[in-house]
This record gives C-alpha cells, structure tokens and sequence, in this order.
C-alpha cells in the first residue's frame, strides 16, 4: 500500500543531522563479469543520498534534527488531535507549528526566535493578513520555513455552505501565493480545527495535506502570561512525549514566549523536525485574478520605493 509519508516510500528515513534528497549515487559495478550468454545480476539499489543540515553556530539552539517530505496526494491528515492514520514522529520531536499571520512586530518577533535557535516552523497564513502584510510573509518563507494556508478569512467552515467553504479555502490559496510571488505548500489547517468531512473530501481533490495538532497551546487564552504558554505547552508535551505544536505567531503572548519556550524543548532534550510538502499548493486562476484585482495595490506598494534586500531577507539556512 502506497504511503504519503515519502520518507517511508523511497527509503528516506532520516537520521539525526541529515535530511534527504531525492537523488542517488549511481550503482557500482560488478567486480567481476558475468559468463559469456548470461546475463549480469542486477546491482542493488543505492540508498538515497543524504547530506547534513548546517551546524547551529549557537551552542545552545535547538537546530533541526530532521527534515520530513510529505506526498500530500490524495489529502492525508495529521495530528492525532483528529487524525490517526499516520504517526512520522519519534519520541522526542515535535513539529512547531503557527497559525492567522502574519502580523507586525509579532510574527518578526517569533521569526527572530526561531532563527537565534537555527530552527524551522510550518506557518498556517490567513490570505487576508498575507495581502496586509505581504513583506512580512516573504520574509517567512525567505528564512526557509514553511508556507501553509489558513482559509481566507479565518470564518468557521463548518457554518458555512459548501461553495462558500470552497471559496474560503481557494481564496486562502490565491492570496498567499499573490503575497508569496509564489504557491505555498499544500499544506491547510482549519480554522478553530474545525474541519467538515466535505471540505476535508475537496482538499483530498486538490490534494492538500490537513494538519490538526497533538499540542494545543492555548495560547490565545494567556493573555500576559507568557510563562502559562511555555508550562502548558511542556506539560502536555511530557505527558505524550512527542507531537505537533499548535502556536499563533499572531499572538503577542506566544511571541514573548517563545524564547523561554525554545529554551525549555532543548534543555529537555525535544528536537525539532522540519515539514516540507513534494509539491506547491496549486490555485484557480479564477482566484487568483480575484485576489490581483482586490488587492489594490497592496502587494505591489508593499515593496514600492524599496531594496529588493528589505523585502527578501534570509535570516537563516543558505
């Protein structure tokens, strides 16, 4: 049976400081030749060839320990919050995750966070805050995180009607790929989580991978408190030992926390793996001229009068 985890399907099953790609070292030959009128024996397949992820010059950062591909053909979901058929982590890892921005000050101060630990997050975008704020975004992506999408609009699918959930979902898709320059992972979270099995059917169409969480940090809950972020997040982490963490980069409390937080998961020995999708989210043109039409300006005056290194700035990896 055919798996949508690619590390699992071609052999990618990555050690701590390496991450695979897809290529392999040409097989060696025999070293002896076959007798006249026989053929010669197959050679072997060569494992996947794999090479190192950079050192963290921060003797304390958390780094990556792994970087997972996803086959997300067919739309399969992840987080055993919701969904159980796939379970890619080890003990002791956990995938960050952040939903609704970007946002000004916040989504810059986790960015930061991330980048003095050499790590990596998935970003869940909401399409309008991608179209407010359209450099921010670029600068996400420019630091070698990952790029999902967060609906349009942040509205609740599940009151919706089918054809406006659509929308909701394919709007998400333009806008961040108008903000972007370029498709996002297809990569979707619900808003709230809250994922009707029509549309989570209509993205196994499209195939986009669906991620719920295994950690919840509640953060939106926490107001001033950012040190109630770091306990709940450990708490639950040591109670399952692994999982997807589930942040709001557009929370100011989670920006705050997020040093002390990163700090804990290495003092405790977590390690952070990396998810990438094998391919880009892709979009309907229909949409995607909408979102060039309503945008206004938006995207283009974001960058206007501007150095090209003031919008695509790379704050870690090559």
């Amino acid at each position: 049976m055919r798996s949508w985890l690619l590390f699992v399907t071609t052999g990618l099953v990555l050690t701590s400081g390496l991450f695979a790609v897809n290529a392999a070292e040409p097989a060696k030959p025999n070293a002896s030749a076959p007798a006249a009128g026989k053929a010669a024996p197959s050679a072997a397949a060569a494992p996947a060839a794999i090479a190192k992820i950079p050192a963290c010059a921060n003797p304390d950062g958390l780094g990556v320990s792994r970087v997972i591909e996803i086959d997300t053909t067919g739309g399969p979901g992840f987080g055993f919050e919701h969904y159980k058929a796939y379970d890619f982590l080890q003990n002791k890892e956990v995938v960050l995750t952040f939903d609704d921005g970007p946002w000004p000050n916040t989504t810059k101060a986790v960015l930061d966070a991330l980048d003095t630990h050499c790590t990596k997050a998935t970003f869940f975008t909401i399409g309008k805050h991608a179209l407010y704020h359209p450099e921010i975004l670029k600068q996400v992506a420019a630091a070698g995180h990952t790029v999902g999408t967060h609906t349009w609009s942040h509205v609740d699918l599940s009151k919706l009607q089918p054809d406006q959930a659509k929308e909701e979902i394919e709007k998400g898709f333009s806008a961040v790929k108008l903000a972007l320059a370029g498709a996002p992972a297809s990569f979707f979270r619900f808003p709230q989580l809250k994922g009707p099995p029509d549309m989570e059917a209509y993205l196994g169409s499209r195939n986009v991978g669906i991620f719920s969480t295994d950690i919840d940090s509640f953060d939106f809950k926490f107001g001033k408190k950012p040190e109630a972020v770091v306990k709940t997040v450990m708490e639950r982490l040591e109670k399952k030992g692994k999982g997807i963490v589930l942040m709001h980069d557009f929370q100011k409390v989670t920006s705050i926390a997020l040093p002390a937080l990163l700090a804990e998961l290495k003092a405790k020995g977590y390690k952070v793996v990396h998810l990438k999708s094998k391919v880009q989210a892709t979009t309907i043109a229909s949409f995607d001229a909408e979102m060039e039409k309503g945008s206004r300006g938006l995207v283009a005056g974001a960058a206007a009068g501007k150095a090209p290194s003031s919008v695509f700035k790379t704050i870690a990896g090559e």
